[in-house]
């Protein structure tokens, strides 16, 4: 994992609130001071929160279970899919789809529709098509894939939710919280930390400060991932030599 720097949290914005008007007091205890307007989130609760979030994460997906990252907003959309598809994991920037999770058996079937689809351009169905036919599906791949085509390997619930905003992705955080999923996030000083089981207090805003964290968070990821693959390999040495163990034994009892 990263190693967390409150200075380089700093140089990043981290630390920069919205306005003091627009704040919501259960961030209090993450708020260090106001200036000129507006609210001073403290760094160095900054960064034990994330200390405490990668820790978690980073035993999330050791157990093998994925981490949905969740982030529709303009500045964080292309930081979001860039880091988390570089440790393999779903994320949303597009428009969150009703139901992702909730309903999680429809989305499933239109991710497989996606399938279909290409599957058809393989075995030559889709040439047999009219031209109008044809560019419908192309239509249909083209929107599937744009919504959904980052969670095309998500074949179960994930075991947990990372967001950025949690204001303008409430529909996910109320679909998490329906179904027990943790959820993780970068909170400003304007939304209310209660919604989630994981606060990052920082600055949600701009893009420096969110590359910031989210480099952090994935690089725990990262070591959940190769901690997970080790244990995976150290298993698979271990079987053979199980197996020589039990193959004398055998030959002793036959004698």
């Amino acid at each position: 994992m990263e190693k967390v720097e409150v200075k380089e949290l700093l140089e990043a914005g981290v630390h920069f609130g919205h306005l003091t008007r627009k704040w919501n007091p259960n961030m209090a205890p993450y708020i260090y001071m106001e200036r000129n307007g507006i609210h001073i989130i403290n760094l160095y609760k900054t960064a034990a929160k994330i200390k405490e979030t990668s820790d978690a994460l980073a035993k999330i997906a050791a157990s093998g279970k994925k981490i949905l990252f969740v982030a529709t907003k303009k500045q964080a959309k292309d930081i979001v899919a860039e880091k988390a598809g570089a440790v393999n994991q779903p994320y949303i920037t597009e428009r969150w789809p009703g139901g992702m999770l909730t309903n999680f058996v429809t989305i499933r079937k239109a991710v497989k529709k996606m399938a279909s689809i290409d599957r058809m351009k393989k075995d030559g169905t889709f040439n047999s098509l009219s031209k109008k036919e044809r560019l419908q599906v192309d239509r249909l791949r083209a929107k599937l894939e744009k919504n959904l085509g980052s969670i095309s390997d998500m074949t179960r619930l994930p075991g947990a939710l990372f967001v950025v905003d949690i204001m303008r992705e409430h529909i996910a955080i109320k679909e998490a919280q329906k179904l027990n999923i943790p959820i993780f996030a970068m909170v400003d000083t304007n939304s209310d930390p209660r919604q989630v089981d994981y606060v990052i207090p920082a600055n949600d805003d701009a893009s420096k400060s969110i590359n910031k964290i989210l480099s952090i968070v994935t690089s725990a990821v990262a070591d959940g991932l190769s901690e997970r693959k080790s244990e995976k390999e150290n298993k698979d040495k271990e079987k053979p030599a199980a197996k020589a163990k039990k193959a004398p034994v055998a030959a002793q009892e036959e004698e």
